[in-house]
């Protein structure tokens, strides 16, 4: 009340939410499988240029983002427009991202580009094979950002 008098606002003057206001819950945000799915391409370059770098660490970091993004396509869009997303990601995404971790591990640029390619070729299958083939991912040619040095 003293900060509103230094103003010049009387108290009466400050309005309080009514009954029905504070007892409406708020509206809850649940991301849309294309922001999602945007999140996780640019963690996807993110990711490529980590291990072309060989910046081990990075890339381990940034896979396990897309395992999260992936979770959340799962957890917050399981069946987008008729399509089973949730059974989807974990049967397309499951040897791929294996792959990649197991390269990471071995710190082995060779199998980092394989294993790589092996999971830009799953996401752009299950793209195809639900009518999403106009979104084709393939390995990044330059840097999502120019504020971020990839190297180790």
């Amino acid at each position: 009340m003293v900060l509103l008098a230094a103003v010049g606002v009387q108290p009466s003057v400050v309005a309080e939410p009514t009954g029905d206001q504070s007892a409406a819950s708020p509206e809850v945000y649940t991301p849309g499988l294309g922001d999602i799915m945007g999140a996780i391409q640019v963690r996807h370059a993110k990711l490529w240029f980590a291990g072309k770098s060989k910046n081990w660490e990075l890339a381990a970091y940034e896979l396990d983002e897309i395992n999260e993004g992936f979770a959340d396509a799962a957890r917050f869009q399981p069946d987008f427009k008729g399509h089973p997303i949730a059974k989807l990601v974990k049967d397309i995404t499951t040897a791929p991202i294996s792959g990649l971790q197991a390269a990471i591990a071995a710190q082995s640029a060779v199998q980092f580009a394989k294993a790589f390619n092996r999971l830009t070729a799953a996401c752009n299958s299950c793209h195809r094979e639900n009518g999403f083939a106009f979104i084709s991912i393939q390995r990044p040619t330059a840097p999502p950002f120019t504020n971020q040095r990839f190297e180790p």
